[in-house]
């Protein structure tokens, strides 16, 4: 009870402030479309955000130093820690799915604007699947005069994050809105005829991600079991603030990133650099992304 107590304290900090919408770099809609099988995937952007490295967020258990010197080995700035937050449209016959609904207008998140750039409407949506109760990933379900984003969706969330979901305050009226269209499932549920939600450990108390299948041609949204594209791949024994268990957090992101990387199997990463669609490759003693073409 504590730990929860703990870390709803400091989910309130992290993610009710939005601290996933301070950014200094320029944002703009964006969507990619990728094929697996006869099912069509789209990333969608919704935001581009950049987090100080203070040993406060990614590396929490080593301080800025080694993050630090982690961003160096990889060519990339070491003061700040680039994170996207994205969302994956899953076109599938007459169904057409969300996967996670980014931040919100709160925190001006693109999310319904590249849905409507890739040529769909929010009231063409007919599910929401959730991977986990972050604002940045429920933030969207509500328009900015707080109604229901997708009108005609059904919105599937685990029974353990719902259930956590309505105990924070700050959510309530999010909950009241959203209320109507939630229907929760169990994690490891086949949630749509061709998509099956994975039990993924630590981050939150029901985080899941989403086997897309399609034939032999499949797709896996690994969620938030590595946000940095970078230092999560490096370092993936490393803890990070927004996992409810870190170390139940660090064995989930290294038997996933082990798992992926010796299946050669696709994933979505809605934290990597957008599209989040690509490989996990391994490298001497950790791994790294490589991006897919379609």
């Amino acid at each position: 009870m504590m730990k929860t107590l703990i870390f709803s304290a400091m989910l309130a900090a992290c993610y009710t402030s939005n601290a996933l919408a301070d950014t200094t770099v320029t944002d703009a809609p964006a969507f990619k479309t990728f094929h697996i099988g006869k099912i069509e995937v789209t990333a969608l952007h919704d935001k581009s955000s950049l987090l100080p490295n203070d040993g406060k967020i990614l590396g929490v258990d080593v301080g800025e130093k080694p993050v630090a010197d982690v961003l160096a080995a990889a060519g990339a700035p070491t003061g700040k820690i680039k994170l996207d937050v994205d969302a994956l449209f899953v076109k599938d016959g007459n169904k057409n799915i969300l996967i996670d609904t980014g931040l919100g207008p709160s925190a001006q998140g693109l999310l319904v604007q590249s849905l409507i750039k890739s040529g769909h409407t929010p009231e063409q949506i007919t599910d929401v699947l959730i991977t986990h109760v972050h604002r940045d990933h429920i933030g969207g379900l509500v328009t900015a005069d707080g109604k229901q984003t997708f009108p005609n969706a059904v919105v599937k969330i685990s029974s353990p994050d719902w259930a956590w979901l309505q105990t924070m305050p700050k959510m309530a009226a999010l909950v009241n809105v959203i209320k109507p269209q939630v229907k929760t499932f169990t994690p490891g549920d086949t949630v749509m005829p061709d998509i099956q939600s994975v039990p993924l450990q630590g981050h939150t108390p029901g985080h899941v991600g989403y086997q897309i299948t399609s034939g032999k041609a499949r797709i896996f949204n690994i969620a938030d079991s590595a946000h940095s594209a970078i230092i999560s791949l490096a370092k993936p024994e490393w803890a990070i603030s927004f996992d409810n268990d870190r170390a139940e957090g660090i064995a989930n992101r290294k038997t996933v990133l082990k798992e992926v990387a010796a299946d050669r199997e696709l994933i979505f990463a809605p934290h990597f650099p957008f599209p989040g669609i690509g490989y996990i490759v391994p490298k001497d003693a950790h791994y790294v992304f490589q991006p897919a073409v379609d």
